[in-house]
């Protein structure tokens, strides 16, 4: 067996490979690696694609809140990829976040993807939705600081990766971004415009990732109890994937926030194939952590009080349940050690609930058969 057999393979590869097929490819954000086998055996089983991701705020230089750099999140997503032998993957950056834009943050952005590259990488989403201008008059101006990032990121992520092919996503609106009257949510000129100024930049991302009502981790009620997530505007995500086909844009969009989305809905009512990339984040650490209450119970308690000591203060008049459930994966980092030197039965009953819940997802992103069209293309 060739080493590299069964590596990551361009993002570019798998969003070409799937074109005209009514599929959602999953995108698992791992911030645990103990889930991932699970999941590519399941990826294996279904025979689909499958992206494999990490955030810039989980996996920087210094190993963001996960506690892993990119080198080490590539490897562990390579040794778990090699050890169920599925080679249809894609290795993605998700959320190279920049805040401000100034020269001193883009010199920062680009040492990470240098990091990046080295470590294998083979598809980028650049996110500098935080850059919006409310200021701006018109579509231009209010993206216009947008538009210059990430034409420069992805022009500099083109050079360095010297010639190979890459996936690239960019985003238009800023994930579960609210106002006084709830989410805001893209308009489908702004996602055109976005698009349109970036082509005329000579960059062509495959997805776009936009606000249609999703937010990261998990909803809440009143009384701090988790919800399912019903916020997701299939209406305006349809409107914006029908104005980019009509100015003749080839490009898919990137669901973000699908944790806690009833996945019966996904299946029935998620435009498939208008949506290509789903990201599922949060699902995944929670998997990991009600597992540890069962299996680990005293390392599950020292995260547990550890995470309600520091995160208490800064959360008057919430539940202990929703200040767990919003930072504990601040405390991944911090019991790093004792997380990856789980009990060997421990670590089984992960992979095993992490690979019965893929079989859910890639059967509600009807992704089953994407894999071999992506070999067939390739």
């Amino acid at each position: 067996m060739k080493q590299n057999e069964y590596g990551p393979i361009p993002g570019s590869a798998i969003f070409s490979g799937i074109s005209g097929k009514k599929a959602i490819i999953m995108a698992a954000n791992v911030r645990i690696a103990l889930v991932a086998q699970g999941i590519f055996k399941a990826a294996k089983d279904t025979d689909s694609a499958l992206f494999m991701e990490i955030a810039r705020s989980e996996s920087d230089l210094k190993g963001g809140y996960t506690g892993m750099t990119p080198a080490a999140f590539a490897e562990k997503m390579q040794e778990a990829a090699k050890a169920v032998q599925f080679d249809a993957w894609a290795l993605h950056a998700d959320h190279i976040t920049i805040k401000k834009g100034d020269s001193s943050e883009i010199e920062q952005t680009k040492q990470l993807i240098d990091a990046q590259i080295a470590a294998g990488y083979t598809s980028f989403a650049i996110d500098a939705s935080h850059l919006f201008n409310f200021e701006g008059k018109t579509v231009k101006e209010e993206l216009a600081e947008n538009i210059r990032v990430t034409s420069d990121l992805a022009h500099y992520i083109k050079n360095k990766m010297n010639g190979q092919d890459f996936g690239l996503e960019v985003e238009v609106g800023e994930i579960g971004r609210k106002d006084g009257e709830g989410l805001i949510l893209t308009k489908p000129e702004e996602a055109v415009g976005f698009i349109k100024a970036l082509n005329e930049s000579d960059v062509y991302p495959h997805v776009l990732a936009i606000a249609n009502g999703s937010t990261h981790g998990h909803t809440y009620d009143a009384n701090g109890n988790v919800i399912e997530q019903l916020s997701i505007d299939i209406p305006r995500t349809k409107e914006i994937a029908q104005a980019l086909r009509e100015n003749n844009l080839k490009v898919g969009i990137a669901q973000h926030g699908i944790t806690g989305t009833p996945r019966d809905l996904i299946n029935l009512h998620f435009p498939k194939g208008d949506i290509i990339k789903g990201n599922v984040g949060t699902f995944w650490q929670d998997v990991v952590f009600s597992t540890l209450k069962v299996y680990e119970p005293a390392l599950y308690k020292d995260i547990q009080e550890w995470t309600l000591e520091k995160y208490r203060s800064a959360n008057p008049g919430k539940k202990d349940r929703q200040i767990f459930d919003g930072n504990c994966k601040f405390a991944i980092k911090e019991f790093y050690k004792e997380i990856y030197s789980v009990e060997k039965d421990t670590e089984h009953a992960i992979q095993a609930m992490a690979y019965a819940e893929s079989l859910i997802f890639f059967k509600a992103f009807s992704s089953q058969g994407t894999a071999s069209l992506v070999r067939k293309n390739s």
